[in-house]
Formats: structure tokens, sequence, C-alpha cells
């Protein structure tokens, strides 16, 4: 029986890590003390983007150049490519056009860019997997995530300025006849928190020809656990419907966006910490790209094997959740 297995992953990130402590005292400047902040979000350093060379694309091409060579592929070997970014380069263009062109990728290779913020990259892995199992002429699908958050941080916020890394994952999935690869995924959205987060503040037409900000990413408290009992009962539901329960799971990818949130649905499964795949202390959160990063890490570190089931779940804004399940 064919499925969609995943070939390998790479991450790129940049060169410069800022500790915890910059943006202690960055913080404290404006009278602000976020030690508790940065606790409970799990942070210690993040990579960020401190030349005019870099951005969100930059960082995609360099992950997607690694995922081929450790693949031992080519461009030429690739049907199809999604970027998934909330920040991109461009918006025509796509991004993805660009990577097309960088790895020397066959003309008729499908190519989109889509967002769905925070869960984007997720969402495309899904549905890559779902299309190649539809169509006998695609065998092979490159995913690139990749978030420039620090471009649109406000430096007067420490959600979006000190939380936040920059980087870039990608992934390669292919079809094969081993009993590996895609099992299922499930969504869920509440669009009643549509104006939570906001990049540009006020909308781009006000942001370019009226009295709205194009400068940082509008971030209103809310409270993130309330996330947590939907999640936990869409773990079920997936899990059930595939014959599944929590202890089938070998590990678990989340969003690397708040350790305090991981450990309150690992807390709620009683699942134990060496299935629990945290980076978020090590790279901040990387937005899109925040569970591949997990992945990355679980597989080099050898807590991932192959034949593992793994449990991807992360969240976007507004809000929505995705939930996956892939055998590796």
């Amino acid at each position: 029986m064919t499925s969609i297995k995943i070939n390998s992953v790479e991450i790129y990130h940049p060169k410069k890590a800022i500790h915890n402590e910059y943006y202690l005292e960055h913080f404290k400047g404006q009278g602000k003390d976020i030690s508790h902040f940065l606790e409970i979000m799990g942070r210690e350093k993040r990579y960020i983007v401190d030349n005019n060379e870099e951005n969100t694309q930059t960082m995609a091409i360099e992950a997607a150049h690694r995922v081929l060579k450790k693949s031992g592929l080519e461009g030429k070997d690739i049907d199809m490519i999604i970027f998934s970014s909330q920040i991109p380069e461009t918006t025509v263009p796509t991004n993805a056009i660009f990577v097309h062109n960088a790895i020397n990728a066959r003309k008729d290779t499908i190519i989109y860019d889509t967002n769905a913020n925070c869960a984007g990259m997720t969402i495309a892995v899904e549905q890559a997997s779902r299309y190649m199992l539809s169509n006998p002429h695609a065998s092979r699908a490159l995913v690139v995530g990749a978030d420039y958050f620090s471009l649109i941080s406000d430096p007067t916020d420490p959600m979006t300025f000190a939380n936040f890394g920059d980087g870039a994952a990608a992934i390669i999935l292919e079809k094969t006849e081993e009993d590996i690869g895609f099992i299922d995924a499930m969504t869920e959205v509440d669009s009643s928190n549509r104006n939570n987060i906001l990049y540009p503040a006020q909308g781009l037409a006000q942001g370019l020809k009226g009295n709205g900000t194009t400068d940082y990413m509008l971030w209103l408290p809310f409270d993130g656990s309330m996330s947590i009992p939907a999640t936990c009962e869409m773990f079920e539901k997936l899990l059930e419907r595939n014959g599944l329960t929590i202890n089938d799971v070998n590990s678990f990818c989340f969003s690397q966006f708040a350790h305090v949130n991981i450990k309150k649905i690992q807390e709620h499964f009683s699942i134990p910490d060496e299935k629990m795949i945290y980076v978020g202390d090590s790279y901040g959160y990387t937005g899109t790209s925040s569970p591949f990063f997990a992945l990355y890490e679980g597989i080099e570190s050898g807590r991932i094997k192959r034949g593992d089931v793994i449990m991807f779940w992360t969240i976007g804004g507004g809000h929505e959740f995705i939930s996956m399940l892939y055998r590796y």
C-alpha cells in the first residue's frame, strides 16, 4: 500500500545567538521585569538575523539546499514545492519560485506559497501528503517553512521581541511502499480570536495608504491556555479514529511557542519526559517551522527512529490548531 514518508528534514538559522540576559536588560530599561515571562515560555537563547542579506527567502533556500544534500537528491527530483511563511519576502511572485530557481527544479514542478500563520508548515505537510496520495505523477515534495520574526517584533513588547527567533526548516516527503508514513490529521478553528494578533496592525491598505503602520506586529494579551482542553480532545479523537492510544506515540513534536502549555498537555496525558521533544530553549520560537525544529533535533539525537509514531501539534494565530500523526 502506497504511503507518504518523511525522507529527511533539515534546518537553518542565522549565526547570531542572543541570550536572555540581553532581553532582561533591554526591558529593565523600560521598567519591566520579564524574568518570569522568559521562564514560563521556556527561553534561553534564540538566533536573530543581524544583517541586510538574510531574510525569509534566503533562510528557506539554505534549508532546502541542506535537505537535498542530506537526502542525496537534486532539484530535478522534486515534483512539488510548498513554501510556508507568515512574513514572506515577496507576495509577487511567490517565494516558492525563488526556491525553485535556487535548486534548479524542473519546469513541470508544482509550486505555491501558503500562509496558515504558525500552523502553516504542518498544514502544508499534511496537504502535500494527501495530494501525493491522489496524484500518480507526484512522488516527491519539498516543503519549506521560514519566518523572519525579528523584522516585525515590537521592541516594547516582550511577547514578540524576547520570545521569537528567526529560522527555517525544510522537509522532503516521498512515496513509499514501506509500512511507514502519513497517518492522519485533524484541525480546529476558533475565528472569534481573529483580532488578537495582527500584521499589519491596521491592515495592509491602512498601513500603506491610510493612518496605519507596517512597523510591528500587534499582539494583544490573551490566555493561551484556553487552547489546552480543545487540543487534548482533538488528540483523543485523532488517535481513536486511527486505532491508537497516547501510549502508542513514541515522540511528540509540538509548537515551541510556550513551554508551559506543552507541560500542561504532557501532564494531562501523563507523557514521560523522554517522549517530549523541546527545543524552544535553544532556538526561541521560530513560528511556522517550530514543530520541525523539534523533529530535526529528535532525529539527530537518536530519540526519533524509523518506525516511530510521531504526533505533531501546533497553533496558528486567530486561532487554528492542527494535530498530525506520522509514522517516521
